[in-house]
């Protein structure tokens, strides 16, 4: 493998923490070190010795700094292949040293936008001579090392301490593929930033951190979760989280994100086999958990308050796979840690994607996330009886668990708690009669809840379904060419119906 002794090095980085101990080795194996302002000055404070840049070129930072590196002298001793005769003779001509190893980062462009700073302050965190620097020394890797982010530093370090400064062709093609990663991520944020009130819609996205799973849905597939998880979640207990099991929690953050007062979700393959609100965390625990006994089994729970000790003595009594919440009291913790496999994450607020996309065929689709959610004010009465204040109070709770129900879906609820769900069905009527079923064989009493669906009726033998098991207010987007034929079973049935205009399906 081709040896490259690291005999000089150019080092222009806008973060300097970690880059002590790369310096000390560089001091130490009378590494010459070209460099440009902060940087030089930082090198200087650790007593290294440093050429500056502008020395080298006979040229001044210009442009407030915006031309620091842009000169044939620093790019030539870069670029320059070590094996072309043609390339060594221009060199010498033009006086150009020679620079075995590149270090430089890129301006914090995705952070700047997170910030909410000025469009001019966004502008000027487009790294010009960084990116073309990394550019330069990565396609030149047969010679040059090239180190990209401060994350390399410490596996750069060990890497010249095994080979007494030296680097071999693997090496300095790994980092390169490190440095072309760095680079298209930032050009694509930059693209995206550009981009967004353009016309225009190239699908680009870069997501540099990546996670392998144990294994995918199934265990002959492949998973590897690309995002930072741990922004969003702390965990405090348990195995890693699964294909199936991030899938789940997904929905779990989602259904909960819609209520405001204490509520538990207990999930199982997306869908909600139990969702309840109460005065605690316990008491809607409780209740979410009667809607379906049987399904709770090893399913995904959330909550969105503090895990106190009462609940936690309620969850423990069950098998699950994962518990979500903003925060556990201590001897909860304690407590729900007995299972060593129990998944247990602390949920933090963090800002998620307004869209999502997904691969579909031999190409990709994105699309805004159903961020609709109706309230009283959105119903529209079609019916000749009104709700009654309790049951758009039920309509509103059961609209919310439809919206996150697999299609073609059905839920049944009151105010404060689903009773049972069609999901996943292909026919709007078996979705019903599947929920009805559920809620028979658990002993509710129907004539308490409401029904939602997720799209309209077309035809009037859901309505009619409902009414005869005991169900007399609906919520639906309808639509529907023959709306009226609902409409004239509710009305001569004593039924209330809403409509919204916002159909919620699921795939």
């Amino acid at each position: 493998m081709q040896s490259v002794q690291i005999k000089s090095a150019l080092i222009s980085v806008y973060y300097k923490d970690r880059l002590e101990p790369l310096i000390e080795l560089l001091k130490k194996n009378n590494v010459t070190i070209y460099s440009t302002g902060g940087t030089q000055a930082f090198l200087e404070e650790q007593g290294a010795e440093v050429v500056a840049v502008e020395d080298l070129t006979n040229y001044p930072s210009i442009f407030g700094g915006r031309v620091k590196t842009l000169h044939p002298k620093v790019f030539g001793g870069i670029l320059h292949r070590r094996d072309n005769e043609s390339d060594l003779a221009e060199r010498t001509q033009y006086e150009i040293p020679p620079i075995d190893l590149v270090i430089v980062d890129l301006y914090p462009f995705e952070e700047t936008v997170a910030s909410g700073a000025s469009e001019a302050d966004i502008i000027e965190k487009i790294d010009i001579g960084g990116i073309s620097l990394i550019r330069a020394a990565a396609k030149n890797f047969k010679d040059v090392l090239i180190v990209s982010s401060r994350e390399q530093y410490d596996e750069v370090v060990t890497l010249l301490q095994e080979k007494n400064g030296a680097t071999d062709l693997e090496d300095r093609r790994r980092f390169a593929a490190k440095a072309f990663d760095v680079s298209s991520h930032y050009d694509t944020h930059i693209f995206n930033y550009m981009n967004s009130n353009s016309e225009e819609q190239p699908f680009k996205q870069s997501i540099r951190e990546a996670t392998p799973l144990r294994y995918g849905e199934n265990p002959h597939q492949k998973g590897t979760f690309y995002g930072k998880l741990d922004e969003l979640f702390e965990q405090l207990n348990g195995k890693q989280l699964s294909y199936n099991n991030l899938v789940d929690v997904d929905a779990a953050v989602a259904l909960a994100a819609e209520f405001e007062e204490p509520v538990v979700a207990i999930l199982k393959h997306t869908n909600a086999c139990g969702c309840a609100t109460g005065e605690t965390i316990k008491e809607a625990y409780l209740a979410a958990l009667s809607s379906d006994p049987v399904s709770a089994f090893g399913g995904v729970i959330i909550a969105n308050r503090t895990i106190d000790l009462a609940a936690a003595e309620e969850l423990n009594k069950l098998f699950f796979e994962v518990l979500i919440a903003p925060a556990f009291d201590a001897d909860a913790l304690e407590l729900l840690k007995t299972k060593k496999n129990r998944i247990l994450l602390k949920q933090n607020e963090v800002e998620l994607s307004k869209k999502q996309f997904k691969t579909l065929l031999n190409g990709v689709i994105e699309q805004d996330k159903d961020l609709a959610t109706e309230t009283e004010a959105d119903f529209k009465t079609v019916t000749k009886r009104e709700p009654t204040a309790e049951e758009k109070k039920a309509l509103v709770f059961a609209a919310k668990v439809c919206k996150h129900t697999k299609s073609n879906t059905i839920v049944l609820a009151t105010d404060k708690m689903m009773f049972s769900s069609g999901v996943g069905q292909t026919s709007r009527v078996d979705a019903l009669r599947q929920a009805i079923e559920k809620a028979n064989s658990f002993g509710f009493d129907l004539s308490k809840t409401v029904m939602a669906s997720d799209a309209f009726f077309p035809f009037p033998d859901c309505v009619e379904i409902a009414d005869k098991a005991g169900i007399k207010a609906v919520v639906q987007p309808g639509g529907s060419i023959k709306d009226q034929d609902s409409i004239a079973y509710c009305d001569a049935h004593n039924m209330a119906m809403v409509m919204t205009g916002v159909r919620h399906f699921k795939h």
